[in-house]
């Protein structure tokens, strides 16, 4: 079959009959799109009941089994190396995409030079934000933080839960890296070590696109200020141990964020002494907690890293 330069399949990883409802309406989003996917693949990992219900309860979709080892890159995989069109979507099974998004997103590929797209993800609370979260922090429950551009722009990696890749850059990187990456309370940033990978055999770049936005459901157990802490601190240690599988200095945007950070401190702080609210002293408290946090995370994983290799290889396609 032949499919034109700008045909899609959207891959969606699942992995428990707990998020059965999340899953409904992300394929209800992404088969209301204006420019329809040519396929919808969902991707089971390791749970042959859910596996069967989709099958009996789901018609119209593709359904596979996770071919790898348990974990979301392994997951993705799966459904990617089973895609032919040119171009593979992947959407995570909590969030709900915009009738636009898919066009929007696509756009950029008419450059070949572009090997792959994100969009903004938008934190769908299921009860209000909590008043400490800084916006600079949003990344610590799956949404777009401030300072990302505001229009198409070039950016060194996306984010999984709503990226757009070129399948055969895709392949030739070998895909997500099997063994690395999300897998129960684990966070470890998969969708960036493969960003970074494409780019490099392709010499190509990835574009952010604003305009093409997706709401990732943000459950309440995830707007503590616990949960906020424990993912910043597993982000540290996910990024210097993402940094070692790579030759080159794979945290360039890592420290320029960084650098970011004492200034939203200072803004926040003065927002809140000049009378716009208290809850500014709060977020500013929140960016303070969430460097601590993500720093200690670096030293641990810095310090564990010097004990034998544990350099996770690629696995070859199936």
């Amino acid at each position: 079959m032949k499919h034109t330069p700008l045909a899609t399949t959207i891959v969606i990883p699942t992995y428990s009959e707990v998020r059965w409802e999340y899953l409904n309406r992300v394929l209800a989003s992404a088969r209301s799109q204006t420019h329809a996917a040519d396929e919808i693949v969902v991707v089971v990992d390791h749970n042959p009941v859910m596996f069967e219900r989709i099958k009996r309860e789901l018609p119209g979709i593709t359904v596979l089994e996770n071919a790898y080892a348990q974990g979301v890159s392994g997951n993705r995989n799966t459904g990617a190396f089973h895609a032919r069109t040119p171009l593979i979507a992947f959407l995570d099974d909590d969030i709900i995409a915009d009738e636009h998004w898919l066009a929007r997103q696509i756009a950029p590929f008419t450059d070949p030079s572009v090997v792959g797209t994100g969009g903004a993800i938008r934190p769908a609370w299921e009860g209000r934000a909590p008043r400490w979260m800084p916006a600079e922090f949003l990344w610590a429950v799956g949404g777009s933080y401030a300072g990302m551009p505001t229009r198409t722009s070039p950016i060194r990696n996306v984010w999984s839960a709503n990226m757009i890749v070129r399948r055969d850059v895709f392949d030739r990187a070998g895909g997500f890296r099997v063994g690395f990456g999300k897998l129960g309370s684990r966070n470890r940033p998969e969708d960036t070590d493969l960003c970074l990978r494409m780019s490099q055999v392709s010499g190509g770049r990835w574009m952010y696109v604003p305009d093409a936005v997706i709401q990732h459901e943000v459950p309440a157990e995830r707007a503590s200020f616990r949960f906020f802490v424990r993912r910043c601190y597993a982000e540290g240690r996910g990024k210097v141990q993402m940094a070692g599988l790579h030759e080159n200095d794979a945290l360039g945007a890592e420290k320029n964020y960084l650098w970011s950070l004492p200034k939203a401190m200072f803004r926040h702080l003065v927002a809140g002494l000049t009378g716009r609210g208290s809850d500014h002293f709060l977020r500013a408290g929140g960016v303070v907690a969430g460097v601590a946090a993500a720093g200690f995370g670096g030293v641990v994983e810095t310090v564990s890293s010097r004990r034998p290799s544990r350099r996770t290889p690629v696995e070859a396609t199936p």
